[in-house]
This record gives structure tokens, sequence and C-alpha cells, in this order.
């Protein structure tokens, strides 16, 4: 009688290549961005206010698009729409930068944001699915990916537009990510569609109730939209308040997004062993439970270099909590996987974009301080909920 023993898949199969490299290009295009604001701005003659417009564009654009590419996935896979998405990005900052007035201005970035946006949940998706073949979490490293790209993105357009002037990095930016795509594209893990009906050991399961799925669903985007809210409040406020609040210099409120972003990306490449090594479950609460000791601090710091200090705990914790929690809704069981993609992602990123606006209404009456203090109180619930985390655990069983 002879047994035959199934080798581990390799730590970086093409698969996982492809989908890292999807995050890579979505974070370098979102990152390539950034550098451009001051000259698109000053071309269209737009003020403070016309700015946030158009930036809103964005985001209106990314919202918009992320159900409607849940249900084509659900229908069709991650992996076409993933690339299709994927190969749309690169036409896109080229068009941003030639838009000849606001309004078209207006309508490139609402397609940039969606095609962005959309191109997120479909790449979730399918590190969901690389994930589940493979028997190993590689979530939070392509967030870390992601979050890799951005940087790049960032510096190397701020090199190439004073150099080089924007036309030339908008085609230097395009060109990159056409070549990304074209390393990725015979390499991503082709899935089936994602029918309404899971199949549990080859036996198909009855879907469970849509109350009782709907409610799944959407606590676990009530717990993105909670982890993911410090992370533009941060952004937006963390600098403004070492500066007024705790007069820091300049260069030193900068620091304040930065050691938060940077501990974030490297707690990232790190998240996937310890998950492994400890479960979805136990990686996610003790991650939670930093983050909030990291805003508290920062919240209470005495100094801006304490507060300093508190942020990058704070990027510490909440680098895999969201990585995390998109597994766990990939993996719901009975539920199209795009679908719940989809209704986290676009959970977690209204906090981004719009919960910074509400914070920044409530600080003039308040201040910061309180504001970093009063954080780690909502995250409480992400906390108490934390067992659902238990399905990203799921493709390992």
């Amino acid at each position: 009688m002879s047994t035959t023993t199934l080798a581990a898949p390799p730590l970086l199969s093409p698969q996982r290549f492809a989908v890292s490299l999807m995050f890579l290009i979505n974070g370098f295009l979102v990152g390539s961005w950034a550098p451009k604001i001051p000259e698109f701005a000053l071309r269209l003659g737009l003020d403070e206010s016309d700015l946030g417009l158009m930036i809103m564009c964005f985001g209106i654009g990314s919202l918009c698009a992320m159900p409607a590419v849940g249900a084509l996935i659900a229908g069709r896979g991650s992996r076409r729409v993933m690339l299709a998405l994927a190969a749309a990005t690169i036409a896109c900052l080229p068009l941003v930068t030639v838009a000849p007035s606001i309004w078209l201005a207006a309508m490139a970035l609402f397609v940039f944001g969606g095609v962005i946006g959309g191109m997120d949940v479909a790449m979730n998706a399918n590190a969901v699915e690389v994930e589940k073949r493979q028997s190993r979490a590689i979530m939070s490293s392509c967030h870390g990916f992601w979050s890799l790209g951005g940087v790049a993105g960032a510096g190397l357009g701020g090199v190439l537009i004073a150099g080089y002037g924007v036309h030339i990095h908008a085609l230097a930016a395009s060109t990159l990510a056409l070549a990304g795509v074209a390393l990725a594209w015979p390499r991503a893990l082709a899935d089936p569609p994602h029918p309404h009906e899971a199949h549990i050991h080859g036996q198909p399961s009855s879907r469970p109730g849509l109350l009782a799925a709907g409610a799944t669903v959407w606590l676990t985007g009530i717990i993105c939209l909670i982890v993911m809210t410090p992370e533009g409040a941060i952004l937006d406020w963390g600098a403004l308040y070492l500066r007024q609040e705790l007069g820091a210099s300049p260069a030193l409120s900068g620091l304040a997004f930065g050691a938060f972003s940077a501990a974030m990306a490297l707690m990232r490449f790190l998240g996937d062993l310890v998950r492994d090594r400890y479960g979805a479950v136990a990686t996610f609460r003790v991650s939670a439970i930093l983050a909030m000791a990291g805003l508290g601090l920062a919240g209470a710091a005495p100094s801006a270099q304490i507060a300093i200090v508190g942020f990058a705990l704070a990027g510490l914790g909440f680098a895999n909590t969201v990585p995390i929690a998109f597994s766990a809704a990939g993996n719901l069981p009975g539920l199209p996987q795009g679908l719940a993609i989809s209704v986290v992602t676009f959970m977690g990123y209204s906090g981004i974009l719009f919960a910074p606006s509400v914070i920044g209404f409530i600080a003039e009456h308040t201040g910061f301080a309180l504001i970093y203090m009063a954080l780690p109180v909502f995250v409480i619930l992400p906390l108490v909920f934390s067992g659902l985390m238990r399905h990203a655990d799921r493709q390992q069983a």
C-alpha cells in the first residue's frame, strides 16, 4: 500500500505573483495621481473648494462602480473582470492630464475613480481565490504591495513631473502599468463564476435567508468602515493636529501620516505569516487592541514626538484588520463572493472618503486630541464581533 504526499504550493506561485502585481499597479496609479493635483488645479483655475469637489468625483466614481463590479464577478468570475479593469486603467491618467475643461476633467476623474474602485473589488476577490487554492494567507501582503505601489507612484511622479512635465509623466506611468498588466495577464488565476448557491464537498447547500446573510455581510462592512476611518482621519488631519495643538514644525508634522503608513506597510508584509501561525481571529483581536492603544497614545500625547509614536503603533495595528475582513467577506458561506466583497469594500472606502469631513467639523469644536482619543471607542465594536473573522481561515480548513 503506497501513500501519496501532496506538495505544498510554492510561496510565490504565478497566481500569487499576478494578483500581487494587480495590487501594485492599482496603488501605483493612485499614488501617481497625487503629485499631479497642483498642476491639475492650476491648469483648470480651481480654488480649494473646487478642487475638493473634483477629488470627490474620483471617490463617487469608485463607490458607484463597486456594487456593479461585485455583480459582474458573481456572474463571470474575478479574473476576467480584474484584467479588463486593469487594462482600462492604462488610459486614465492621460485622459485626466489632457482634459481641457472642468466638466470633462470631472468626467475623467469619475471614470478614473470607477475603474480604480472596481479593480479594487476584483483584485480582492481574486486574492481570496488564490488563498483558497493555496491554503495560505496572502491578503495582507497584497495590501502591502498596494501601499508600496502608492509610495512608488507618488515618488516617481514628483521626479518625472519636475523634470519632464505632466504629459511625459502620464505616459510613463501608463506604460509601466501596461507592462505590469502584460506580465500578470497569462498568470492570473482563473476562477469560475460564483452562483447564488454554495457547494460544499460537492453537494449543493441552500443559500441562507437573505436577512441573515445580509446581516453578516453588512456587519463585516461596518467593521471595515470603522477600522478604515482612522486612516482617513490621520491622512487628512494628523499633520494639522501636530502643528496646531502640539506645536510641531512643518517637517515634523508631516511624519504623522508618514509614520502611520510606513508602519502599516511593514506589518502588512509580515501579516500573512502571523495570520497563518495564530489564525485570523486572534490576529485581528491583537491588531485591534494595538490600534486602539496607538490612537489613544496619539490623542493623549504631551508632545508631537509621542503622538508620532502613537500613530506608528496605530499603523501596526490597523495594517491587518482590513485584509482579514476582506478575506472573511470573500469566504462567507452561501454568498456570491463578488457581492460580499463589493459591499465590504464600498463601506470601508466610504469611511476613508467621507468620515474625515465629519471629523473636521467636530474637531472645530472639540480639538483633534479628543477625536483621536474617541476613535478607539468605536473600535470596540469590531473587537466584539471579531469572531466573524473566522471565515478568513475557511480556505485553510
